[in-house]
């Protein structure tokens, strides 16, 4: 009985090994990329710049800005709530969020020329 017990751990262990390694070959194959990847990238970014520009100028930045303004004026509330409360006004997360705010609404002026 226990050598029947050994052999049957034997082979579910040699059968998960060879699960294990079968779809590590599988998922290795797709590792192999057919010609120059990045020549393709940048032809692609060169193409598509300006609409990647405008899309992220005209929607993505705004979409963020309101965000961090009504998580702003949320935080800047609550705080202020919370002194009235307790007497003691907490600033460090209005204040991060205010300099989110900020680097967010001039990011447009100058992430293009960072970026190239």
């Amino acid at each position: 009985m226990k050598v029947k017990n050994n052999r049957m751990k034997l082979i579910k262990i040699l059968l998960g090994t060879a699960v294990i390694v079968t779809i590590f070959v599988i998922s290795a194959v797709t590792v192999f990329a057919a010609g120059d990847v990045s020549t393709a990238i940048e032809s692609t970014w060169t193409a598509a710049q300006t609409q990647i520009k405008n899309v992220v100028n005209n929607v993505v930045f705004p979409a963020v800005d309101m965000i961090l303004a009504i998580l702003f004026f949320v935080k800047l509330a609550t705080a202020y709530m919370d002194y009235r409360k307790h007497g003691q006004f907490e600033f460090t997360a209005p204040a991060i969020l205010f300099g989110c705010l900020v680097f967010s609404l001039t990011a447009p002026l100058y992430i293009w020329t960072v970026l190239g």
